[in-house]
C-alpha cells in the first residue's frame, strides 16, 4: 500500500506502527512524549520519530510529515489508562489524560487525512469523551465505524479486548474477518514461549538479553514455589498471605501473583507484566515472573524486533513499560490490512 501514508500519535515503540509495515503502508512518522521509545520506533520501522507531547503538535506539523499526493492515515492509541475500571474507582469518572483524546480530534480537523483510526479500551464508550470524539469525525464528514476485538480472535495470545475505531471520507471501513476465531485456531502461552530455555529469577538467558526476569524476594519465591499452575495466592498456606488479600477488600485481587496456564491464552499484558504480584505474570512452570522477551512475544512483537541500542544494558522496568503500552503487533496488523483493503476497494470503484 505505497500510495498511502501513515503518521502514528502516541507511537510508543511502534507496535501500531509495525503492523502497518508489515501490510506494506509507508509509515512517515510517530509522535510521543516518552524520548526513550526512539531507538526501537525507528530501527524497526525506518520512521521518524518526533519527540513532543500531542496536545501541543499542530496540525500543521503533522500535515507537512505526510509525503505529497498520498492518501493520509492518521493512526493512534491514546493512553487507555483513564479509561480502566481500575483508574475509575480511584479516580472518578474524569481524567486529565482524556484531553489526549480530544487533541487527538483536534489533529484530525486540522489535518484532515483521509482515514483515521483508534484504538483503545472497550470501557472507553462509556464516557461522554468517546461521543465527543466520536461526534467529531462525524461533524467532519467522516464515516465512522467501530468495533469490539477479542485479540485472541486474531492471533493475539491474550484475552485482551480492545474497541477499534475506524474513520473514512470514502465509506464505512470494515473490520478484517476473525483469523483464529475458534478456541482452538488462539494461540496459547506453551505455543509461544514454551520453547523459550529455562531460567530462574534473576537470570538472564546468556544468548538473549532480554530473555531476562526480575529477582525475587525469599518470600516470593516460596510463594510462587507454592502457586499451581492456574493458581494465585489463594492456593497458599496462611503464613505466605499478605494481610492485604486476607481482608474483604482484597478478595477482588483474586489473580494477583497468579500463574499462567500453558494451554489457554496469556492475560493482558500490562506495563508491570514482569512483577509476579501485579497479576497473572507467573510463569507456568518455572519459579518467576515472565521474562521481557515472553512478554514481547505475548504482544506479538517479532523476535527480531530491537528493543535496545547496540552496547546499551536492558532495563527490565523500562522495556516492560514499552511492551505493555505497545498495541500488540498482530493487531496493528488487523488494523492495517482493514484500511489497506477499505483503499483498495474504493480505488477499484474510482
Amino acid at each position: 500500500m505505497k500510495s498511502a501514508s501513515v503518521v502514528d500519535l502516541f507511537c510508543g515503540i511502534g507496535g501500531l506502527s509495525h503492523g502497518f509495515v508489515k501490510e506494506g503502508f509507508n509509515v512517515a512518522a510517530g509522535i510521543d512524549s516518552d524520548p526513550s521509545c526512539k531507538f526501537a520506533f525507528e530501527k524497526n520501522n525506518a520512521a521518524r520519530f518526533i519527540h513532543k507531547d500531542v496536545e501541543i503538535v499542530t496540525g500543521k506539523e503533522v500535515r507537512e510529515l505526510f509525503p505529497k499526493n498520498r492518501t493520509r492515515v492518521l493512526v493512534g492509541c491514546a493512553p487507555c489508562a483513564p479509561f480502566s475500571r481500575y483508574t475509575f474507582r480511584k479516580s472518578g469518572a474524569k481524567h486529565e489524560k482524556w484531553e489526549l483524546l480530544r487533541s487527538f480530534a483536534r489533529l484530525v480537523k486540522e489535518v484532515k487525512p483521509d482515514i483515521v483510526s483508534m484504538e483503545n479500551v472497550p470501557s472507553l464508550e462509556r464516557y461522554s469523551i468517546y461521543e465527543e470524539f466520536k461526534n467529531s469525525l462525524e461533524a467532519e464528514g467522516y464515516h465512522v465505524t467501530r468495533y469490539r476485538v477479542r485479540c485472541a480472535d486474531y492471533g493475539v495470545p491474550q484475552t485482551r479486548r480492545r474497541l477499534v475505531l475506524f474513520a473514512s471520507r470514502y465509506g464505512e471501513v470494515e473490520i478484517t474477518k476473525p483469523t483464529h476465531a475458534s478456541k482452538e485456531q488462539h494461540k496459547t502461552v506453551r505455543r509461544i514461549i514454551g520453547r523459550l530455555p529455562a531460567i530462574e529469577a534473576g537470570q538472564m538467558s546468556p544468548n538473549d538479553p532480554l530473555h531476562v526476569s526480575r529477582r525475587l524476594a525469599s518470600i516470593n519465591l516460596q510463594r510462587i514455589q507454592a502457586t499451581p499452575v492456574g493458581g494465585s495466592w489463594e492456593d497458599w498456606s496462611e503464613d505466605l498471605v499478605l494481610d492485604c488479600h486476607k481482608a474483604e477488600t482484597g478478595q477482588s485481587y483474586r489473580s494477583v501473583y497468579g500463574r499462567m496456564k500453558w494451554d489457554e491464552l496469556a492475560p493482558t499484558i500490562t506495563t508491570q507484566c514482569v512483577g509476579l504480584g501485579n497479576g497473572r505474570f507467573g510463569h507456568p512452570e518455572q519459579h518467576r515472573a515472565i521474562s521481557v522477551r515472553e512478554a514481547a512475544l505475548l504482544q506479538t512483537f517479532p523476535m527480531r524486533y530491537r528493543f535496545v541500542e547496540p552496547k546499551k544494558k536492558a532495563k527490565c522496568d523500562t522495556l516492560a513499560r514499552h511492551i505493555g503500552n505497545a498495541v500488540p503487533v498482530r493487531l496493528g496488523v488487523i488494523i492495517a490490512r482493514s484500511i489497506k483493503r477499505h483503499l483498495e476497494k474504493y480505488e477499484e470503484v474510482h
